[in-house]
């Protein structure tokens, strides 16, 4: 039996420069880190050659091509791996439509397991890459590339997307306790609300694509990575409210799905408690609210928002790992 844990990430500044589309005509970058909350995939060799696999639903299937999970039946198309196994997923968040990038998560967590199945290392490098090409390349989703990256790698770091479709992945170096403090003062609320991803950055991608305007604000927002990065680097944590706010409000002018009356209240009040600003996780409409606060105006900022689900997260320094072998 092989278990591998693949953890959760939470976007700062930047996200929507890592498609495609944007990247390779102009350079993209997100600064983001991996959190506590977790994807494990659980593989074990059957005693017959059919494949069992368990995630919100259950499958037995005699072949690969009668999968109905996409990334499941392609990872094992990949890895030319012909069946006999038995694949359950779990997840420590609702698995769709948060904002912590759970699919991709879940398909380099896969990725690792089965290779670990075949008794083969992989770096992180293998792990993101291959994932995109599975969900960009094979499956066609309309989504970007932040998410495998983050969860292949883990850490606070600032992720670059170049044009020739390489991505470089920096750890962002700051004094422990600036990253102690950062953490501390980020304070995130489940809306309750799940929606679908690709639908969002689909109508966003085709708004950037035939604006210059919107591509100006996308490069207004990879700016915006790079003075967060700055700062973080050089332990101010002063500006971080104001360049998250400066972020979110960009991020809002792509397309009107990103945001709704009910978040822009949400948001409203949490800045009137005392908020220096925040951002909706993912691509927007629903999933989790962020806000970087002082420690202090926290509950103020709970109540303000009561009828939201407060959840703590803390961050997350390693990457996909492997954590059971059998």
């Amino acid at each position: 039996m092989i278990i591998s844990r693949a953890p959760l990430r939470m976007s700062f500044v930047g996200g929507g420069s890592d498609l495609p589309s944007f990247y390779r005509e102009h350079g993209g970058a997100v600064v983001s880190t991996t959190v506590d909350k977790y994807v494990y995939v659980t593989i074990n060799k059957k005693f017959d050659d059919s494949i069992r696999i368990s995630y919100s639903k259950t499958e037995e299937v005699d072949t690969v091509n009668e999968i109905q999970h996409p990334i499941v039946r392609e990872a094992m198309r990949l890895l030319k791996i012909p069946g006999g196994l038995e694949i359950t997923s779990v997840a420590d968040i609702p698995a769709k439509g948060t904002g912590l990038g759970s699919s991709s998560t879940f398909a380099v967590g896969l990725l690792h397991a089965l290779y670990a199945q075949m008794g083969k290392f992989v770096s992180a490098e293998t792990l993101a890459r291959q994932a995109c090409e599975l969900e960009i390349d094979v499956l066609k989703e309309p989504i970007g590339k932040q998410d495998q990256y983050a969860a292949a790698y883990g850490g606070l770091s600032f992720i670059q997307f170049n044009a020739d479709d390489s991505v470089f992945v920096h750890p962002i170096i700051c004094a422990r306790e600036t990253l102690d403090r950062f953490q501390r003062n980020t304070i995130c609320f489940y809306t309750g609300i799940t929606r679908s991803a690709s639908a969002i950055l689909k109508a966003q991608d085709e708004a950037v694509r035939g604006s210059r305007s919107k591509q100006d604000v996308l490069r207004q927002m990879v700016r915006l990575t790079y003075d967060f990065k700055h700062e973080l680097e050089h332990n101010n944590l002063d500006t971080v409210g104001e360049i998250l706010h400066a972020n979110w409000v960009l991020k809002k002018s792509l397309t009107a799905g990103v945001s709704s009356p009910a978040i822009d209240e949400w948001y409203a009040k949490a800045c009137q408690a005392g908020a220096t600003g925040g951002k909706l996780l993912g691509a927007g409409s629903g999933g989790f609210l962020m806000f970087y606060a002082p420690e202090e105006a926290h509950p103020a900022i709970a109540q303000a928002l009561g009828d939201l689900r407060r959840v703590d997260f803390k961050f997350e320094p390693r990457g996909s790992a492997i954590i059971f072998v059998h």
